[in-house]
C-alpha cells in the first residue's frame, strides 16, 4: 500500500516535468528548421493614365441665360366713343391674325352722323349771322361817315357784335371738327400686324369709352429678357449707353426651347440694356429681340409670347485659351502633366471661366503639354506613368456660336 502511494506521487512530478521538455523540444525543433525569409518590397506597378495634348484656341467666351418671349409691342382695344357694336373683325378672336390698318370693331354711328348734321346747321346760321353783322357794320361806318362827328366809338361801328359773330363760326367750325373726330372713332383701326390675345366683346354689346375689350400684340418683333451679372459684361461687346450707337446692333444671340416635344433654335440680336440693375438679384437685364418671329422655316414653329427659351450670347474673341474637361482641374485649380519620360508633375494653372462641361484655363500650360484627365488616386510629383494619347472630344474643340439649321435643330 505505501508503495502504491509513493508510486503516484513520483508520476505527478515526473509528468509536468516531462511535458515541459516536450514543448521545448518542439520550439527548438522549429526554430531551427523554419524557412528562411527574403526582404522584399511589394510591387504596386505602373498606374496606366489617360491624357490629352494641350492646344491653344482663340475662342468666343459665349455667355448662357434665359428668358421668356414677349412681344415688343401689346396694346388694349379701348374705346373713345359709347355706342353699340355692330362689327366686328372675323379674326377678332383669341389667337387671330389682323393687319395693319384693319377695321377690329366699328360701333353704331348713326348718333354722330346726327351730330355731323347739327354741326352743318351751326355753322351755317354763324355764317349767316357774321354776314348781316359785316353789313350792319359797314353801314354804320358809311352812316358815320355821312352824320357823325369826332371818333365814333366800337359799338356804334358794331364792332363787338362782328367779333361775337365770327367768334360763334369759328364755335361751330370746331364742333364740326369734334363731330367728325367722334365720327371716325366709330371705326377702331389697327394700328399694326398682329395677333389677339384674349377678347371680352361681342357683336351687339354696348360699350363705354375706356372700356378694355381685347388685348393684341403685334407679331413683327419678340423680346426677350435676359438677366446677366454683371461681370458677364465683360465678355461682351455690349454698349451700356445706345445714345451714340442708336442704329448698330448688339451681339448674336442664339434662343433655344422645347415646343411640340422638341427642341427648336432662333437667332437673334441683343439691342439694349435696361436702366437699373434688379433691386432683389442684383442683375441687369439686356434685351434680345428676334424679327419676324412668326416668318419661319419649314418645320420650325413661331416664337409665340409666353414661351420660355435659353440663350447663348456671342461673346468676345479671346486668344490663347486652353480649354479643359471638368475633371482635369481639382480644387487647389491645379493640373497633372506628363513629360517625355512619362514623369508625372503638378502645375497650377489660372483659371478664366468655369462652364458645366469644360473649364477655360489662361495661363499655366504650353501647346503641346501632355493633360493627365484620368483619376489617379495618390498623385505624387515625378511618380511613372504609363501613357495613353486620347482624342478630347467635340465639346473642347466648340469655339462658338452654331445657327441654326433649315430644321431648326443645330
Amino acid at each position: 500500500m505505501l508503495k502504491q502511494l509513493a508510486s503516484k506521487g513520483m508520476l505527478k512530478i515526473i509528468i509536468p516535468v516531462l511535458v515541459v521538455l516536450a514543448g521545448i523540444s518542439i520550439s527548438w525543433a522549429i526554430a531551427v528548421h523554419r524557412p528562411s525569409l527574403k526582404s522584399e518590397l511589394p510591387d504596386s506597378g505602373i498606374p496606366a493614365v489617360q491624357v490629352i495634348e494641350t492646344t491653344p484656341q482663340t475662342i468666343k467666351l459665349n455667355i448662357s441665360s434665359q428668358g421668356v418671349v414677349v412681344p415688343r409691342t401689346e396694346i388694349d382695344l379701348v374705346p373713345e366713343v359709347a355706342g353699340q357694336i355692330v362689327r366686328l373683325h372675323p379674326s377678332l378672336a383669341a389667337g387671330g391674325f389682323f393687319e395693319a390698318g384693319d377695321i377690329l370693331m366699328m360701333i353704331d354711328p348713326r348718333d354722330y352722323d346726327h351730330a355731323i348734321a347739327e354741326a352743318y346747321a351751326r355753322i351755317a346760321e354763324a355764317e349767316r349771322q357774321v354776314a348781316m353783322e359785316e353789313a350792319q357794320a359797314e353801314q354804320a361806318r358809311q352812316e358815320w361817315q355821312v352824320l357823325g362827328e369826332g371818333t365814333p366809338s366800337p359799338l356804334t361801328m358794331r364792332e363787338p357784335q362782328l367779333a361775337e359773330a365770327r367768334a360763334k363760326l369759328k364755335a361751330a367750325q370746331a364742333d364740326m371738327v369734334k363731330a367728325r373726330l367722334q365720327r371716325g372713332r366709330c371705326e377702331w383701326r389697327s394700328p399694326f400686324a398682329g395677333r389677339v390675345r384674349n377678347m371680352h366683346i361681342g357683336l351687339g354689346q354696348y360699350v363705354q369709352p375706356g372700356e378694355k375689350l381685347a388685348r393684341l400684340y403685334a407679331t413683327d418683333v419678340a423680346q426677350i429678357r435676359l438677366p446677366l451679372a454683371t461681370d458677364q459684361f465683360a465678355y461682351l461687346d455690349l454698349l451700356l449707353d445706345h445714345r451714340d450707337n442708336k442704329a448698330e446692333r448688339g451681339p448674336r444671340v442664339v434662343l433655344s426651347g422645347e415646343f411640340a416635344g422638341a427642341t427648336h433654335r432662333w437667332e437673334g440680336h441683343v439691342i439694349r440694356t435696361e436702366g437699373a440693375l434688379d433691386e432683389e438679384t442684383g442683375l441687369l437685364h439686356a434685351v434680345a429681340e428676334v424679327r419676324n418671329p412668326y416668318k419661319v422655316k419649314s418645320g420650325q414653329p413661331p416664337l409665340i409670347p409666353g414661351l420660355f427659351v435659353k440663350a447663348e450670347i456671342e461673346g468676345r474673341e479671346q486668344a490663347d485659351v486652353f480649354v479643359l474637361p471638368p475633371g482635369a482641374v481639382n480644387a487647389s485649380r491645379e493640373v497633372l502633366l506628363v513629360d517625355a519620360e512619362n514623369r508625372l508633375h503638378i502645375r497650377g494653372v489660372e483659371i478664366l471661366r468655369r462652364e458645366p462641361d469644360r473649364i477655360l484655363a489662361k495661363r499655366g500650360l504650353n501647346a503641346g503639354d501632355r493633360l493627365v484627365i484620368s483619376r489617379i488616386e495618390v498623385p505624387v510629383e515625378g511618380m511613372k506613368v504609363s501613357a495613353e494619347i486620347v482624342d478630347p472630344g467635340p465639346k473642347l474643340k466648340k469655339t462658338g456660336l452654331e445657327a441654326p439649321t433649315q430644321d431648326g435643330a443645330l
